[in-house]
């Protein structure tokens, strides 16, 4: 840390020093070398000592509210911000820092406040310095996604008239206060928690762990409160609901879900269980937690009670349990009571019984619709499930053993074991089969990749949710190169067609460029002309100079094909599947680009869940185009479904590790992002978009060719207006995609 300080300015040093020993209190050993490490940091970006003073002063109550993890986080986005704004508004954004932190309560919220400054400032810079100026009042009355939205709804709408768009983040307009108004929330968790805290303590005499979901409660239909891992989860802003105060709602909510923790007793298994029956049980459970809260403390049942009603036969049995005495017609409530007021309410085992029960007699049919009561949560910690994802599951360690020929010869079933083979069996010398390739050489193969997470953005909540998806990269499966070589020979008059757009896209090596003013040598025939025009008594011209220019290109492209089960439809009159056309596509368009001379590469995916979005690569940036690469272009099925954004997001991975000046990312696709996991189908769009966008920022150039006539709905939103195509005619997609190839890499 000393040395740290030693680089520092004289003033920046002397108030580092004045603050230290108030720092300390918040910080530990960790964190003052952190703290001083990024004074260090901020310094040496040469933006001012405004910026660093900024930082002096903010960085040790920031950690008294959030922790110390936050300030590496704080530094890192303050050094991407100076690429693109002044170290004044940069010093704002760190003096504000703290109060962002109180009102949030947060860090996830927090470094969602610092992604969302990163955002603005893309789209509205000039309106950054005033919100910054107004925060205190705008977090006051806004969550997150409330600012984020009236923000975005500002830079808009004014993005042609600077001044109004600085009137607008002023709060001096109209418009302004009127989205401000739109956009307020009842009561926010922030202002409300310590009183949550305390009223929880007095009940139960013990503290309890509460932390905000990020976002909007009402933008995320159905969302409830839920326990995780010991924590009280509670949103971060809840509006008044049919005349109840939002404090009341904290309070029954908080109530509710400390009632669940002192009545836990180990997870419930799932297995087996319908929903229908799971949501019976949960109904039960919370009977059951809130039964033995009101043994202690009886006015708990006013608290609850007022939420209740009578609407849908979960209601009416919820209502029944918390209030036993009061009269019912229903049958269904009456037995429920009955089989309660019998059971012993110590352990879960009763709620078990009389939630399967329940959902006997409610019958077949739709699943039941949730109790109404808005304060109830998921009851997602009920819940145990044996379920093992192979995919992720760690395998265990190979074990090698050396054999004979002739023990191999007897021993081998399988001849190409992969990764997942517990044993693999090697040949003490070397042992070729009829293709003659040698067995050793085929066994054992590392893994492709280690799995990797991306986001996932949630357009209900306008957040991203971190480490969301996985994916996963398979070796993919050879087959017949001689089915690819037949592809090329059949559509050969189609690359003939194209022989002089490809030529003319070819390096074309040294280029003179003469006649000019300042350059490398002497172009003596314009020196000569110069020369006759002195003599002649005319002015010369003075562009006697040339220089010789090498004349090169740098793209990098990568083909992503869409190959979910919707690709082995049958597809026009001759037969043909949507995969065989793929193929055929992604075989011309290599041809087409190895002529040229671009590197490139071809992807695929698939999905099954959110866990399992599968990628395979056919072909690599430096592989050669030759049989192998064909051979597993051959081999290529469609399976499972289509969840794009991740799939765009870990292409554009793999494009950013190339060292090209421009990068062109083809998405081939016969439909909508789908997957098992999603029932709203804008979700996958709206995060599809939001990878499109991520892969853009990265210096990705993304482009969309897509085989649904009825794409129009979804293929804009997401690639926007100008970054896709419709193939009218699917069978000529062999034919357009290395002429779109084309177009585009002449646009750059």
């Amino acid at each position: 840390m000393t040395e740290a300080l030693a680089d520092l300015p004289p003033a920046e040093r002397e108030l580092h020093a004045s603050l230290r020993a108030e720092a300390a209190r918040s910080l530990s050993p960790g964190g003052l070398v952190l703290w001083a490490e990024g004074a260090l940091a901020l310094h040496r970006m040469g933006r001012g000592p405004e910026v660093v003073r900024a930082w002096i002063e903010a960085a040790p109550p920031l950690a008294r509210e959030l922790g110390e993890d936050v300030l590496p986080d704080l530094v890192r986005d303050c050094l991407r911000l100076a690429s693109r704004t002044s170290g004044a508004v940069i010093a704002r954004v760190l003096a504000t820092a703290p109060l962002a932190a109180r009102r949030l309560g947060d860090a996830a919220l927090f470094r969602g406040w610092m992604a969302f400054l990163d955002t603005l400032l893309a789209q509205a810079p000039r309106g950054l310095r005033p919100l910054l100026d107004h925060l205190d009042e705008l977090l006051g009355v806004l969550t997150l996604g409330g600012l984020r939205r009236w923000a975005l709804w500002g830079a808009e709408a004014h993005r042609s008239n600077p001044e109004e768009q600085m009137r607008y983040f002023a709060l001096a307009s109209a418009e302004s206060k009127a989205v401000l108004q739109r956009e307020r929330k009842g009561t926010l968790f922030v202002d409300i928690h310590r009183r949550i805290g305390a009223y929880l303590r007095a009940l139960w005499g013990r503290d309890f762990a509460m932390r905000p979901t990020s976002g909007d409660y009402e933008a995320r239909e159905g969302l409830r409160p839920f326990l995780e891992a010991g924590l009280l989860h509670l949103p971060d802003a809840w509006d008044d609901w049919q005349g109840i105060a939002g404090a009341d709602i904290y309070r029954a909510a908080a109530a509710h879900a400390a009632a669940h923790v002192m009545a836990w007793r180990g997870p419930l298994a799932a297995d087996g269980l319908s929903p229908r029956q799971m949501a019976c049980i949960g109904v039960i459970e919370d009977a059951r937690a809130e039964a033995l809260a009101i043994a202690r403390f009886p006015r708990l049942r006013d608290l609850w009670a007022r939420f209740h009603g009578e609407a849908m036969p979960l209601d009416r049995v919820a209502r029944g349990l918390l209030l036993p005495e009061a009269a019912t017609t229903d049958p269904l409530v009456a037995w429920a009571r009955a089989e309660f007021a019998g059971a012993d309410l110590a352990s879960t085992t009763a709620s078990q019984r009389i939630g399967l029960a329940l959902a006997e007699r409610l019958g077949p049919g739709r699943l039941p619709a949730p109790v109404a009561a808005p304060y109830r949560d998921d009851n997602r910690h009920l819940w145990e499930t044996e379920e093992v994802d192979w995919d992720e599951a760690p395998a265990p360690a190979q074990r090698r053993r050396y054999v004979s020929v002739s023990e191999m010869v007897n021993e081998v079933e399988v001849e190409t074991a992969g990764e997942d083979a517990q044993e693999i069996l090697v040949c003490a010398t070397e042992f070729f089969d009829d293709d003659g390739t040698s067995f050793n050489a085929r066994e054992g193969r590392d893994p492709v990749a280690p799995p990797r997470s991306y986001p996932e953005f949630d357009y209900r909540i306008q957040l991203e949710r971190p480490d969301w998806a996985t994916v996963l990269e398979k070796r993919p499966l050879a087959g017949d190169p001689k089915a690819v070589e037949a592809i090329l020979t059949e559509h050969r008059p189609v690359l003939q067609r194209m022989r002089r757009v490809l030529e003319a896209m070819q390096p074309q090596g040294v280029q003179r460029l003469r006649r000019l003013e300042d350059g490398d040598d002497l172009d003596l025939n314009a020196a000569i002309a110069a020369r006759l025009d002195l003599r002649l008594g005319r002015q010369p011209d003075p562009r006697v100079m040339m220089r010789q220019v090498r004349i090169t290109r740098d793209v990098a492209v990568l083909l992503l094909m869409d190959l979910s089960q919707s690709t082995n439809d049958v597809v026009g009159e001759g037969g043909e599947r949507l995969i065989d056309l793929t193929r055929a596509a992604a075989t011309l368009l290599a041809e087409a680009v190895h002529r040229v001379g671009d590197p490139f590469a071809l992807h695929g995916f698939s999905s099954d869940g959110r866990h399992n979005v599968f990628y395979q690569r056919f072909k690599e940036f430096g592989e050669d185009w030759g049989p192998l690469p064909k051979a597993r272009l051959a081999g290529m099925e469609g399976r499972l479904s289509t969840r794009m954004g991740a799939a765009i997001r870990h292409a554009g991975w793999h494009l950013s590790q190339q060292r090209a000046a421009r990068k062109l990312l083809l998405v081939l696709t016969d439909g909508a992002p789908a997957d098992i996991d999603v029932r709203d189908p804008a979700h996958l769009r709206h995060d599809a978009r939001a990878a499109v966008a991520e892969v853009a920022r990265q210096g990705v150039s993304p482009f969309c060719l897509t085989l649904d006539p009825q794409a129009d709905a979804y293929v804009a939103q997401i690639f926007g207006a100008r970054g896709y195509q419709i193939l009218d005619r699917i069978d000529r997609l062999p034919e357009r995609l290395p002429r779109l190839y084309a177009g585009l890499a002449r646009q750059g």
